[in-house]
């Protein structure tokens, strides 16, 4: 895993995952567009991640028994035709049809990341999977940015356009960047799947970890949702354009958490992780006051994903730990929980704005905060089973 390689993973990860975000911060064109409100605009979100999800447990697991080579390609063309069927959409229903199956499609990324596992040796596998992972998340935040500048220059429809044409690249890029590599195991499909729902079942660490990744997505998610109905409303009224940028706030976050996978390898993984849930719980804290201050905001921003992501690096990697052989099944269960978290935070989002604005967006994140806490303090003791529950 050379380390150009693992800057092209990160890249085409991050370019890949980027396809679910590009509508968040053009929630209010696009509803205006196709005349729905923002409220339902905001259903696309939820879709995409859901979409994403499902991806995740039904084609992520192929990487432990398909030639990855072609897989990932494959997928990528696939992503391409279904930005391609959303920037043409003429209603709001084929466009909430179209980025449901964009986020089925668009799971190239999570192949990588154990990929990337596959090819690292034990000394580097740490800092080279929390490249390809800081990767993905740089993408997520990078998308809002550049979405909200392409929606301004050519309107909301052009980035996925753009898009598209991006994936077919990396498409071509990957396929000949990546290694001929024999399949891990020969399982029957339906045996695939169940042997994902297997190692839940029977280990406690992996659970554990599920289900504090879950909680760090979802506050993720309802988070950022949240922040456009913020940055778009009164007092800021900023455009598309503006609300983008903040996504460069992240980004800061976003770089300091990448060589989190090295706390991972030099045995902090468990102690890293509680100290950036603390971290969260005070940046949730102060986004309580952060309603009328851009520069509140933007210290949230950073803080807040500067911790989240390496909480969710360290969480990956100690999952893909338990199993050489089924990293690609481990991924999926791992990647499927934190996105019906993230499906369960935009959802709530909407919710918690209507009820009562940032502040009871704020108090929920505070939340969730001190839930994932509890939960490390309690399970931290039992996080790290130094066995291969898939080859019992």
């Amino acid at each position: 895993m050379r380390r150009g390689l693992t800057f092209l993973f990160a890249v085409a990860a991050g370019a890949a995952v980027a396809n679910l975000y590009w509508a968040q911060p053009l929630l209010d064109l696009i509803a205006a567009d196709l005349d729905v409100t923002t409220a339902t605009a905001g259903l696309l979100v939820t879709a995409t991640q859901i979409g994403y999800a499902a991806g995740i447990l039904f084609l992520v697991p192929l990487g432990d028994i398909l030639d990855r080579r072609r897989l990932v390609p494959v997928l990528m063309l696939c992503a391409a035709g279904a930005l391609v069927l959303c920037a043409l959409a003429p209603s709001f229903g084929v466009l909430l049809v179209a980025i449901t199956v964009l986020g089925v499609a668009t799971v190239s990324g999570q192949l990588l990341t154990p990929l990337a596992s596959d090819l690292a040796d034990d000394t580097r596998r740490g800092s080279a999977v929390g490249t390809v992972v800081a990767g993905i998340l740089t993408g997520i935040l990078a998308s809002r940015t550049i979405s909200g500048l392409v929606a301004d220059i050519a309107g909301w429809r052009a980035i996925f356009l753009l898009a598209a044409v991006a994936a077919v690249g990396f498409a071509v890029v990957m396929y000949r960047a990546i290694p001929v590599l024999a399949p891990k195991t020969r399982l029957p499909y339906p045996a695939l799947i169940a042997s994902v729902a297997a190692v839940v079942a029977r280990e406690r660490a992996v659970r554990w970890t599920l289900v504090l990744s879950a909680t760090g997505f979802a506050a993720f998610t309802m988070f950022w949702t949240a922040l456009t109905f913020l940055l778009s409303g009164p007092p800021f009224d900023y455009p598309v354009s503006v609300i983008g940028l903040f996504g460069l706030a992240g980004l800061a976050g976003a770089v300091a958490a990448q060589r989190s996978g090295r706390l991972h390898d030099l045995g902090w993984s468990l102690p890293a992780t509680g100290a950036a849930w603390a971290v969260v719980l005070a940046s949730f804290v102060t986004a309580i006051f952060a309603g009328r201050s851009a520069l509140l905001v933007i210290v949230v921003v950073v803080a807040l994903d500067a911790a989240l992501q390496a909480a969710g690096i360290l969480n990956q990697l100690r999952v893909m730990a338990i199993s050489h052989e089924a990293r690609s099944r481990l991924n999926t269960a791992y990647v499927t929980a934190n996105f019906l978290g993230g499906a369960a935070g935009s959802a709530a989002a909407a919710v918690l704005w209507s009820a009562g604005g940032w502040p009871a967006v704020s108090l929920a994140g505070v939340g969730l905060s001190c839930f994932a806490l509890a939960l490390w303090v309690v399970g931290r003791r039992h996080a790290l089973v130094p066995v291969d529950p898939l080859a019992r």
